[in-house]
């Protein structure tokens, strides 16, 4: 008998504090290696050529494309690390040791701060740009832009220490058993967690573009009733607004998109830590990370510079001398 419990357990030598080895069929673990390997080759590859195709052509370098080169590399990381470990954390015993358990969910916190505060950068931008056009150039600059992704992120590398640290600075403190990969937070830091990680950004998100979606409304309702106009002002102004109008829409099913992943995984983690760490939760754990490649195949759909990007890359274009310059918009 103990040597069949020695059989199941993730350190046979451990035989007390040692945690059992998932009993997952096979045919559920290959179904599992399968889906979440292709997902997560699809979503690098497709954000790696967002940020590509940001970073290397000059009429791309707007404030909105840096807010969107900032998320592509959030959903990056997501699908290099984050997919492949959650395999890892769901099919077999976690043999990496407790420091790096621990790293692992301080990153992945790090990333998932940084993925919420740049969907409240773009609602922002969005904001400003249909609701008050006249001072967007001035306002929202490509160095305060910048600047604000570079604070975010590093407001993210504070915050989720700070969160974590109790974790962090003694690995395995919480853990009943070793051979597992779960993320324990005090009651008090995940009720604040809950606050400025889900409500607050959730709130600023819906109200700003509720605000978006009225102005954006009654500037088509406009543009409409002045489309007989002939004057050459006139068309141009009428061609600005329906550009910042389709980019408030596109970033308006961006933002729907991840809110519809954000809030079920959030909804899951209310219900407290049995519950997350469950097999059926992570369901909804990869759901929250399928949204890292969603959001390159919105832009395929609603940015045709994103598609000649694409084309322009994988046919090795961008290696001719001064492709930087070629005008993709």
């Amino acid at each position: 008998m103990d040597t069949q419990d020695g059989a199941e357990l993730c350190f046979p030598q451990l035989f007390n504090i040692s945690c059992k080895k998932p009993t997952t069929p096979l045919s559920q673990v290959l179904l599992l290696y399968i889906v979440v390997s292709s997902m997560s080759l699809l979503t690098v590859t497709l954000n790696l050529l967002v940020i590509i195709a940001v970073s290397h052509f000059r009429q791309l370098h707007t404030p909105t494309n840096i807010l969107l080169l900032s998320l592509a590399a959030a959903d990056f990381l997501v699908g290099l690390l984050f997919m492949p470990g959650e395999i890892l954390r769901n099919t077999a015993c976690w043999f990496l040791g407790q420091l790096t358990c621990s790293l692992y969910n301080y990153v992945s916190y790090i990333i998932a701060s940084a993925s919420v505060g740049n969907m409240v950068l773009i609602s922002v931008d969005r904001y400003v740009a249909i609701c008050d056009p006249l001072h967007y150039p001035t306002r929202i600059t490509e160095r305060r832009v910048k600047l604000c992704v570079c604070l975010c992120w590093l407001c993210s590398v504070f915050y989720s220490y700070v969160i974590l640290i109790d974790d962090l600075s003694q690995p395995g403190k919480h853990k009943s058993c070793y051979g597992r990969c779960i993320i324990i937070i005090e009651f008090i830091a995940g009720f604040v967690d809950l606050f400025i990680s889900f409500i607050i950004p959730l709130t600023v998100i819906i109200v700003l573009y509720m605000r978006v979606f009225v102005v954006a409304v009654s500037q088509a309702r406009a543009m409409r009733s002045q489309v007989t106009a002939v004057t050459l002002q006139l068309s141009v102004t009428l061609t600005a607004k329906k550009s910042e109008l389709k980019a408030a829409r596109t970033l308006g099913v961006l933002v729907l998109v991840f809110l519809l992943c954000f809030c079920s995984y959030f909804i899951v983690s209310l219900f407290g830590n049995e519950l997350l760490n469950s097999s059926s939760a992570s369901i909804v754990i990869y759901m929250y990370y399928f949204n890292s490649c969603l959001n390159p195949l919105i832009y395929a759909m609603f940015y045709p510079w994103f598609r000649k990007a694409v084309k322009l890359i994988v046919t090795l274009q961008i290696l001719q001398p001064g492709s930087c310059e070629i005008s993709i918009l």
